[in-house]
């Protein structure tokens, strides 16, 4: 699933690429994907001109100059992928279709520009969705009331993560981190290398993690998310930049996926459990639960 820091990749990647476009045309073959009534997608939608690019958590906005948005959520297996004679873009789930030619079977929504380029949202599993919408009413979709504050922000500090933890005394810190109305846009991956990082076991209760641990862990998130922005997402096949770089962070990752494989750190082998119905790698020596 794309996480945070691919959600991210995908808006610095178009925002550098289709930024004063003007949309011609838009073809769906999934009401869901698209659910949008074409008499506002007519007067709000075509002729006008992409103005800004904005994510909150894992919600990508396209603002346009009608005072509507596009606001796009990948779900499990979504893609964005921008087609041009001179240029090639694509960001999102792992799959051929961010590198083969499009449209194809998993092609939901093409937005053809003025220009001849376009936009694809690909989406395998079809749970996705690309609403338009006036960008004044954004802020009152249920989800962005709720979400919890950016990890990648200056105002995410380490005391603004120990006042959202201590909103959920009882959980295990895995679950916590993964809790969007917690912190926003940590997924599987982030939450496990951030707690490798920060020597905290995933199975510690909230109301046990020391402030000394909050701080570490605080460090730990922003660190990794940075550390993953740079190197382009964790998809390790068939990611592609704006460059057409492949993105790389699993290619530097401390604990995901590394099961059974020396810890980096202390050299005992990672262990993987299910936690909160998830896949989760730890360091059973670096990461003791501290009584």
């Amino acid at each position: 699933m794309p996480e945070l820091p691919e959600v991210e990749t995908v808006r610095l990647g178009l925002r550098k690429l289709i930024i004063g476009k003007q949309i011609d045309q838009v073809e769906y073959d999934w009401p869901k994907s698209f659910p949008n009534d074409q008499l506002v997608v007519k007067n709000f939608l075509y002729d006008s001109k992409i103005k800004k690019l904005r994510r909150r958590a894992k919600v990508l906005m396209i603002d346009l100059d009608s005072d509507y948005s596009l606001v796009i959520h990948l779900k499990m297996t979504g893609q964005i992928v921008f087609r041009s004679t001179k240029e090639s873009f694509g960001a999102g789930h792992p799959s051929d279709s961010l590198v083969n030619k499009l449209p194809d079977k998993s092609t939901r929504v093409t937005i053809n520009f003025k220009d001849g380029s376009k936009l694809f949202f690909n989406d395998q599993r079809k749970f996705g969705w690309m609403r338009l919408m006036p960008t004044s009413k954004i802020k009152d979709i249920d989800f962005f009331k709720h979400v919890g504050p950016e990890p990648l922000e200056p105002s995410f500090t380490a005391q603004v993560l120990k006042s959202q933890l201590n909103k959920r005394p009882n959980l295990f810190i895995k679950a916590a981190l993964l809790d969007q109305t917690v912190v926003a846009g940590i997924g599987n991956i982030y939450a496990d290398e951030s707690l490798w990082l920060a020597k905290i076991h995933p199975s510690t209760r909230v109301k046990d993690l020391k402030d000394s641990q909050i701080k570490k862990l605080h460090k730990s998130i922003t660190e990794v998310l940075n550390l993953s922005l740079k190197k382009g997402g964790s998809s390790d096949k068939n990611y592609v930049n704006a460059k057409g770089e492949k993105g790389s962070y699993l290619n530097f990752a401390n604990v995901f996926r590394r099961e059974n494989q020396p810890c980096l750190r202390c050299g005992t082998n990672i262990q993987k459990i299910k936690l909160v119905g998830r896949g989760t790698h730890f360091c059973p020596k670096c990461q003791i639960i501290k009584t």
